[in-house]
This record gives structure tokens, sequence and C-alpha cells, in this order.
């Protein structure tokens, strides 16, 4: 519910508000913004690159095995007209497709997996928003992908690994009103070279009059991409552009686009911008 409420206040902020992911100057001076057409749908190009159609299985979204009965509690919660439940719901999509850039190709094969786990209290015979209180107890998310190169390059194949986990147990959280937060975060090795995955928040936004105005909570705005030389790309989810250093060679490129690709197909962790 909470995912809902923060996408809706999103939604009604872009009314009276420009909510853009602010690109660091120093990056900006030494990149090249690319825009993205078609993102999110099954089709993606950008400058020379271009992706096939994308081919997707059944994305599934179905509850899940382990919800536990409260049927010694429920005997006390009845009385003050609460039920006690505990929920599981599980969701997965898996995709692939080629992406060229005129010269050479890659394939990917992507696949995204998502469980969650949440206490529901309900007021019997209850109507409207407030009938009800979720307590998320556990989240598991992990997108995987496997980034075939083309026999004619001089590359290996990637992997690409990004999750996203909370257990409130583990991490002995006492706040009842935890959120799933939409920060994944990751990397991308060949076995020789690694891409690590930042994601990157706002936390303000430009006003109508030109001040800037600080939202009430922060919102997933895209990822940082990084070696331990430092900054290669950014991904801006909002507005849909990748950013690319200028001294990426094109084997660098095509290798850092078929991530930024794979990440902006997913179904299951969508930003929804």
């Amino acid at each position: 519910m909470k995912n809902t409420i923060l996408i809706i206040a999103a939604a009604c902020l872009t009314g009276c508000t420009s909510i853009r992911l602010t690109i660091p100057d120093a990056f900006r001076q030494q990149a090249t913004m690319q825009h993205v057409n078609g993102a999110r749908g099954n089709k993606m190009s950008f400058d020379h690159f271009m992706t096939s159609r994308i081919k997707r299985g059944i994305h599934l979204s179905y509850p899940g095995w382990g919800g536990r009965g409260f049927f010694l509690e429920n005997l006390l919660w009845n009385k003050i007209g609460i039920q006690k439940s505990e929920s599981v719901t599980k969701e997965k999509a898996k995709f692939s497709y080629t992406l060229s850039d005129g010269n050479h190709s890659v394939e990917v094969y992507a696949d995204e997996k998502e469980v969650t786990k949440k206490l529901e209290y309900e007021v019997i015979n209850g109507q409207g928003p407030f009938s009800g209180f979720e307590q998320l107890q556990q989240y598991k998310y992990v997108f995987s992908a496997l980034i075939g190169v083309d026999t004619t390059q001089e590359s290996k194949n990637w992997e690409l690994l990004m999750t996203n986990i909370y257990d409130r147990k583990a991490e002995n959280d006492k706040n009842p009103f935890t959120y799933i937060r939409q920060e994944d975060n990751g990397l991308a090795t060949n076995g020789i070279d690694t891409i690590f995955i930042k994601p990157l928040s706002i936390k303000n936004t430009a006003l109508p009059d030109g001040k800037t105005g600080k939202l009430p909570f922060k919102l997933l705005s895209g990822y940082e991409l990084s070696t331990s030389d430092g900054v290669v790309a950014i991904i801006d989810m909002i507005d849909r552009n990748i950013w690319f250093y200028n001294e990426l060679d094109a084997t660098g490129k095509l290798n850092i686009s078929a991530i930024a690709t794979a990440i902006l197909a997913r179904k299951v962790h969508d930003a929804k911008w």
C-alpha cells in the first residue's frame, strides 16, 4: 500500500513540479546523453543501437506457500474486531533479446524473481482504505541476466546480478511502517572486468517558480554504473536516457548498453515513471 501511495503522490507532484534526475556536472562534461526510444516497451533504439523485439515469457504473480495461520492469537484479536493473517506473494518474469550496434551484437537472457511476505491486520467487516494494516516481514528481489557476445568480439560473456533483500527479524527492525524500498543494486562482470550498479534517488525537485523544493520521500530515479576507475554511465529512469562516458570504446559501450537496456526492460521491478 505504501508503494502505491508513493506512486500516486509522485504522479500528483509531476503536475506542479519538474522531477528530474540531476547529472553531476563533472560527469556531464565528460559524457554524452542518448535518449532511449521505446524504453520499457518491447523494442528499444538509441544512437546507432537497436534491440530486436523483446521476447517475453509469461509474467506471473501468484500467492506462495508458507503463509501462517494464527488460530489461537485470533481468538483474542477477534474479540476487538480484528483478524490477523500472513500472506506470501510471488512474482516472476523472463525476457530475451538481441542488441546490435550495427557491427556487433550481444544476446541478453534475463530473469526476475520477487517474493514478499507480510502480516495483515484487518478490521472484521471493515470497508475502505483504512480497514486494514500490512506489516512487511520479508522481501527478496533478484534480477539476473546473461549477456552473450558474438564470436567476432574479443570479449567474454557478461553476467549481471541485482538484488534487493529485506528481513525484519534478521535486521531486528522495530519500525512497523517499514516499506519496500526500490533500491536494488548489484554488479556485472565478465570474470575480468566488473561494473558496479548503484541506485540513484531524488529528494529535491524544481518548482514552477524556479526554486528548488524538497520531496517528502525519496524516489528511485536511475542507476549509476561505475568501475574502479570511476563512473562510466548513468541510466536516467525518469527521462529514459543513458549517459555514456566519452572515453568508452565500442566494445565497452555495447556491453554497457546491454546492461542498461536489460534494466529498462524489466517488468517485475518497474519504477513506473
